[in-house]
């Protein structure tokens, strides 16, 4: 038995360190060989990484770094769920933040608890945002509250939807008074979806994860929701039904003086022992080719 543990770590971290050098390569190879007539990011363009539900998958810091060199990030936001059980055992796991390349912006899931939340905002270059709070990172302003409920305490019945609707309009009012201060916000953060349709209409983006499939939609009052898959690839639970989930994560490049997306790169990746990538280039409604305004060419 020892000696098969001994085997699984091992075979682990080779897979791990594999993954993020074939992300490393695929990224590279679409940079060489990309011929399409549509948007090209010059070097002022902001890049953020988005990243989600991580649970505990140690391969997601070595992919994140991986991205972070490749797309030059200038910074990193988790929309949570970076446990599993949110227990202070399991707080050690969030160290490599200090390390990945780029300020590190997150927001409390549902599997994470407050003593990983103040875990980490202790850790260098990380920053929490929570409770309607905006910090500004890298040129951008960004507000966020944490997920409402913590799923793996049995001791408290779920509060369900309502709870998360609440959140989200704790949320939306806080940007609203920042933007009648004059402090408007870029970029809305929740971890569940439903906490961040309540901010439609007071930002022009928002982050989103918890439903462990990537998504993006622009709602009735403007605002482009983008809800990310699984950077974690579902942790281990992911091997529950044998077939391994994606790993996911996206780079959004941002116009650095109106701060509203430009484009995005979704990338996927091969689950729990896959070694496949692919990356794909995407385009809002109104900066694809021949759309009016047409962009202008950096």
């Amino acid at each position: 038995m020892v000696g098969n543990a001994r085997s699984i770590v091992t075979d682990f971290d080779v897979y791990q360190r594999e993954l993020a050098r074939l992300v490393t390569n695929v990224t590279q190879l679409y940079e060489a060989t990309s011929t399409l007539p549509a948007y090209q990011p010059d070097p002022t363009t902001m890049r953020v990484l988005h990243i989600s539900d991580v649970h505990l998958n140690p391969a997601a810091w070595h992919i994140v770094q991986s991205l972070v060199r490749q797309y030059k990030v200038n910074v990193i936001i988790d929309t949570g769920d970076t446990m599993d059980h949110g227990t202070s055992a399991e707080n050690g796991f969030l160290d490599p933040v200090s390390d990945l390349g780029a300020p590190y912006v997150w927001v409390r899931g549902n599997h994470d608890s407050a003593s990983t939340q103040r875990y980490l905002a202790k850790r260098k270059g990380a920053h929490v945002v929570d409770n309607g709070e905006a910090v500004s990172v890298a040129g951008l302003r960004i507000a966020g509250i944490g997920d409402p409920q913590f799923t793996p305490d049995r001791s408290a019945a779920a509060a369900g939807d309502a709870a998360e609707h609440s959140a989200g309009r704790r949320l939306a009012e806080a940007i609203r008074d920042r933007r009648a201060a004059g402090a408007p916000v870029d970029i809305a953060l929740a971890h569940n979806p439903i906490a961040a349709r309540e901010t439609d209409g007071t930002v022009p983006l928002a982050l989103t994860g918890h439903v462990h499939h990537r998504r993006t939609e622009v709602l009735p009052g403007g605002t482009r929701l983008m809800t990310e898959g699984s950077t974690g690839g579902s942790g281990l639970r992911a091997v529950d039904d044998g077939t391994p989930d994606t790993v996911q994560a996206s780079v959004l490049y941002l116009d650095r003086d109106t701060r509203r997306l430009q484009a995005w790169d979704e990338i996927d990746l091969g689950g729990l022992g896959l070694a496949k990538a692919e990356v794909s280039r995407h385009l809002p409604a109104e900066n694809r080719p021949g759309a009016t305004p047409t962009p202008t060419t950096p």
